[in-house]
């Protein structure tokens, strides 16, 4: 459990936030300047705030009421920054072990490398790895120091897109199976949309919304914050059944059944899907005669304001949340209001799923449908 009550000023820069989170990874999401990074310096200690508490598993880090703070060396916080700061004339394996030093616990290499798949890197130096092989070194190095909680402050910042794509299954392993806290700064809706459980929007020092990601991800008023381009829907599903004749995948979620190009997973497996707005149209009844393969029923729940051409329109689907776009004129032809029954024409998901690594991973990636 993480609870976070901060104001504090820094120059023309005022934070002041809360939001509680029970667990999981909690995304500090926000444009440059909303103040992710300070309020998450504030968590690993890095910062001591005016006013305000930070209490971690019911143990108070900060209290400014009593006079309280705990100094980042005794919090047992691990920090992980946008690059891997590893010790350059160490290996791999005594970067790692450095981590161990501080921790006064029985050691966990074996299975932290396992974890992150790191055993080929033991013996090689930082200059020789990839930005994503350091990351998973730095984020190995810190868990061997026994953490209570992660801080990742925008740690794929500076990885290109295929690194990108090598790093996040393994942070979703770490959320998936140490069970360790992870408070995970980024600017990134892909990312956040993939990892988070909790979401804590910021906008110029202040919390927008905090809450559960496909929650606060369905929110239309969030959109000039959560940027329209990629904003959407998180449903969750699993593998529902294989049609090896037509190369095809059924997946199962409570909005309903969903038919894409085939993903190699076994039948029951958990998977997480992000439907964009603009990949969603409506529909007044159930389509005939069409290529499309996914229609599912749902009532509008909300309509958006706007004065320009698009608008979005939010729908309950059996308690599945689906953004669509389209256009105001689209809108008052259809006659769209709340309450109004209709079809969400799905024609692409973005999926993620993560296995356990000895039984293989399946990364990040959009399908068309």
């Amino acid at each position: 459990m993480l609870e976070v009550e901060v104001r504090h000023r820094l120059g023309a820069f005022a934070l002041d936030a809360q939001f509680a989170s029970s667990g999981g990874v909690t995304a500090l999401f926000g444009r440059s300047g909303a103040g992710k990074t300070s309020l998450a310096n504030a968590i690993a200690g890095l910062l001591r705030p005016q006013f305000g508490k930070i209490v971690v598993d019911g143990e108070a880090l900060t209290d400014t009421a009593t006079g309280r703070f705990v100094p980042k060396h005794r919090r047992r916080v691990g920090y992980i920054f946008q690059e891997g700061r590893l010790f350059p004339h160490l290996t791999v394996r005594q970067n790692l072990l450095y981590g161990r030093w501080f921790a006064g616990v029985p050691s966990r290499l074996d299975e932290i490398v396992g974890l992150l798949g790191i055993a080929p890197l033991l013996p090689r130096r930082p200059a020789t790895l990839s930005g994503g092989e350091k990351q998973r070194v730095a984020i190995g190095r810190a868990l061997l120091a026994g953490p209570r909680l992660l801080v990742m402050d925008e740690p794929l910042a500076s990885l290109d897109e295929a690194r990108k794509a090598e790093i996040l299954p393994y942070i979703a392993t770490l959320r998936d199976e140490t069970k360790i806290p992870i408070v995970y700064v980024s600017h990134s809706v892909a990312e956040v949309t993939q990892l988070a459980t909790t979401l804590v929007v910021l906008s110029e020092g202040r919390v927008a919304a905090a809450g559960p990601t496909a929650s606060v991800m369905a929110r239309i008023d969030l959109f000039p914050l959560t940027g329209r381009a990629e904003a959407g829907a998180v449903i969750e599903a699993r593998v529902a059944a294989q049609d090896p004749a037509y190369q095809l995948t059924t997946l199962r979620a409570a909005a309903g059944e969903l038919v894409v190009p085939h993903l190699d997973l076994p039948i029951g497996t958990a998977i997480r899907l992000r439907i964009r707005a603009r990949d969603v149209t409506i529909a007044l009844h159930a389509p005939e005669a069409t290529s499309a393969l996914n229609a599912l029923p749902g009532t509008i729940v909300e309509i958006g304001r706007s004065d320009g051409a698009i608008i979005e329109v939010r729908l309950d689907c059996a308690g599945d949340a689906l953004i669509a776009r389209l256009t105001r004129r689209s809108a008052e032809a259809l006659r769209l209001e709340p309450g109004r029954r209709v079809y969400a024409i799905v024609k692409s998901i973005a999926f993620d799923h993560h296995t356990h690594l000895a039984a293989g991973r399946f990364s990040a990636g959009q399908v068309d449908i």
